[in-house]
């Protein structure tokens, strides 16, 4: 049915461009040279009405089509607010857009050439040329306004209780990174990557000895979390779609981006009446040939599953304990100590937790 259609859109206009071509050869051979304007021309006059009812009408017929394509609403804090300045954005400049495309469609058909009449010599206006000019800089302003005051407050620095976690990317997958039960990332240095320490941890940094690596990126809900993103290699993007987070992970520097989630895996599940829903973490930037493979599944839990997940968790540096050649002798003792201990002990974490930021 569509090719039908698209193919009686097509015959239409050859048929019309006929009408037209045979208006002219008629004219033509009547000796009706003189002739500024005749029936073509109104016929052109009266398609610019026409097609703009026509190309609204498929606009907004397209838009309500791909509504249920849309993201649903944000789980985060600021998504919220992003969500409201971009349908704001959208209101004010849809409005704008339908006014003039009535007065750019509207305008050939109205004023359409005649022999009758003359065009009127309008060269200025500066009452008119103030308005359009004054009022356009008042809204502009106002929406940057409101959307600086938005990005400053979500770059602005994480507060001290945030969890930490870190987004590696390379070709082609996500490193995900967590602290252990200090709740601190240790450092890291890209001369130290190998095969198994994929980021480079700095095992002269003690608070590298209990981080480990997830397959899974798991966030706690209603709390603060900070994403400290690197690259490996080529320009990747953490893009958390759901969450309204988005930022570049560049070579060579690193970037960072704060949120709160505030709805769990299990209650977007419920919302969106789709059991099998998760959240993702994908990557928007054309990194390679296998750039679809870079997609990790994101877990949000409550802060008390959360916390059992991290607990549970065998670090990195007692899986591999061959890297303690890399630990200074003054730190020699505590890295031994950390391999001694059982992989199943528990160490209580704080119900809030203070990372050092």
């Amino acid at each position: 049915m569509n090719l039908i259609l698209i193919f009686a859109g097509i015959l239409l206009l050859v048929i019309i461009g006929l009408i037209f071509r045979t208006v002219n050869l008629l004219d033509v051979a009547s000796g009706a040279f003189y002739k500024k304007a005749g029936f073509s021309n109104r016929v052109n006059a009266a398609l610019f009405p026409i097609f703009f009812v026509v190309g609204l009408f498929a606009a907004v017929y397209s838009s309500l089509q791909a509504a249920p394509d849309f993201l649903p609403t944000a789980s985060s804090e600021h998504g919220v607010v992003t969500d409201k300045l971009f349908w704001l954005s959208m209101w004010v400049i849809g409005i704008v857009f339908v006014a003039t495309h009535i007065l750019l469609f509207l305008f050939p058909f109205q004023y359409q050439y005649r022999e009758d009449r003359k065009a009127y010599f309008f060269p200025e206006n500066h009452k008119l040329e103030l308005v359009w000019t004054v009022i356009p800089a008042i809204v502009l302003a106002s929406l940057v306004f409101t959307g600086w005051k938005a990005w400053t407050d979500i770059t602005s620095d994480a507060p001290a209780n945030a969890y930490e976690v870190e987004l590696t990317g390379k070709q082609f997958n996500w490193i995900a990174r967590y602290p252990g039960k200090d709740l601190r990332i240790g450092k890291y240095n890209f001369r130290k990557i190998d095969a198994s320490n994929e980021v480079g941890m700095d095992f002269s940094d003690k608070a590298n000895f209990d981080d480990f690596y997830s397959g899974d990126v798991h966030f706690p809900v209603g709390k603060p979390v900070l994403l400290k993103i690197h690259a490996r290699d080529v320009l990747h993007s953490v893009f958390l779609p759901h969450f309204r987070v988005k930022m570049d992970a560049v070579p060579g520097m690193p970037t960072r981006f704060w949120f709160v989630p505030t709805k769990t895996t299990e209650q977007m599940r419920s919302d969106l009446g789709n059991p099998k829903f998760n959240y993702e973490l994908a990557c928007t930037e054309v990194c390679g040939r296998n750039h679809f493979g870079m997609r990790k599944v994101v877990i949000v839990e409550e802060e008390e599953d959360y916390l059992k997940w991290l607990n549970s968790q065998e670090s990195f540096f007692a899986k591999n304990p061959t890297y303690i050649k890399d630990v200074p002798d003054n730190l020699r003792a505590m890295a031994e100590k950390a391999l001694a201990k059982p992989a199943t002990e528990s160490v209580p974490v704080p119900a809030t937790a203070q990372a050092s930021l």
